[in-house]
């Protein structure tokens, strides 16, 4: 598996020369446009890496599936797809018109920037200083990984630069999906972007979700297995942005992209896979990430359809 995960790596780092780092959160413009990692988490607890898949990334948009996790364990499904819908979208990521213009006024999805940010809205705790804290003690389960925590620049860079996400929580206050304090909600969610994680760590979650909830390395259930299979659906329709359909056509496995240039996979009872290349495509997906997904699920028959 080592061999050809590093064959993957080598055949595709070429393309990370058509994409371009996040550049409109300033601290995510200091990454290596060429790195190019990957590992594999087995349902055995097996593990195989490649490339730079050591190097620590800022998982971003990735946190959404751990979030959406946690809002349906404290609400349930129903209370939660009251406030945020299942839908796809065409838009990018953190667009505001389908917010505007459909009633009710609800986001499309969890995984667009409003519908995550509406989720995180949704999870308890007395102040958000506590909610994080299960944000990252939960993300620490799933990853069998107790050091995991922010990175504080780029925290700080996503807070003084998130007009585009304060538009979106205030509106959605505006028409009554957000309850609370929007600053408290909209500093979690900053924060949860910020996690910074190595492909082996974003795998791992795949592993559990793959297993339907169970973690692969000793055997505890951490959710639910509707839980689990609700969050891999959504991953297939929503969790590319407005690529979703092209990567579950050429990748077809549940993934979630982030702009810090991570992609997680679960591949259901197989494996867990997590991707880093900062280098990303026009909609905001990890252009040599995405290459080596495909590579990899054709050579290995890992689609689901």
């Amino acid at each position: 598996m080592e061999k050809l995960l590093s064959t993957l790596v080598e055949n595709n780092v070429k393309y990370a020369v058509e994409g371009k780092v996040a550049s409109y959160i300033p601290e995510l413009n200091k990454a290596d446009s060429m790195s190019l990692g990957i590992c594999v988490t087995t349902l055995d607890g097996e593990e195989h890496c490649a490339g730079k898949y050591e190097e620590k990334f800022t998982i971003q948009s990735i946190s959404k599936v751990i979030t959406l996790m946690l809002a349906i364990l404290d609400n349930g499904r129903e209370n939660v797809f009251k406030k945020v819908g299942m839908e796809p979208t065409a838009d990018a990521f953190n667009s505001i018109i389908n917010l505007e213009t459909k009633n009710p006024h609800r986001p499309l999805n969890p995984m667009i920037n409003s519908g995550a940010i509406a989720t995180v809205s949704l999870i308890e705790g007395e102040n958000r200083d506590k909610i994080f804290e299960r944000i990252l003690k939960f993300t620490r389960k799933i990853t069998g990984n107790p050091e995991i925590n922010i990175d504080e620049d780029v925290y700080n860079s996503e807070r003084k630069t998130g007009d585009r996400n304060r538009a979106l929580a205030y509106f959605m206050k505006s028409t009554g999906i957000i309850d609370g304090d929007v600053e408290e909600v909209l500093d979690v969610y900053f924060k949860q972007c910020s996690i910074k994680a190595n492909c082996r760590d974003i795998s791992r979650i795949g592993a559990v979700l793959a297993n339907n909830g169970v973690l692969p390395w000793n055997g505890e259930r951490v959710i639910p297995g509707y839980v689990a299979r609700i969050v891999k659906t959504i991953m297939v329709t929503c969790g590319m942005y407005d690529a979703s359909g092209d990567i579950a056509v050429n990748v077809g496995v549940p993934c979630k992209s982030g702009v810090g240039g991570g992609i997680l996979a679960a591949v259901p009872m197989r494996m867990g896979i997590g991707v880093f290349g900062p280098a990303l495509d026009t909609k905001g997906n990890s252009i040599a990430g995405v290459k080596i997904l495909e590579e990899l699920s054709k050579e290995l028959d890992l689609s689901i359809f």
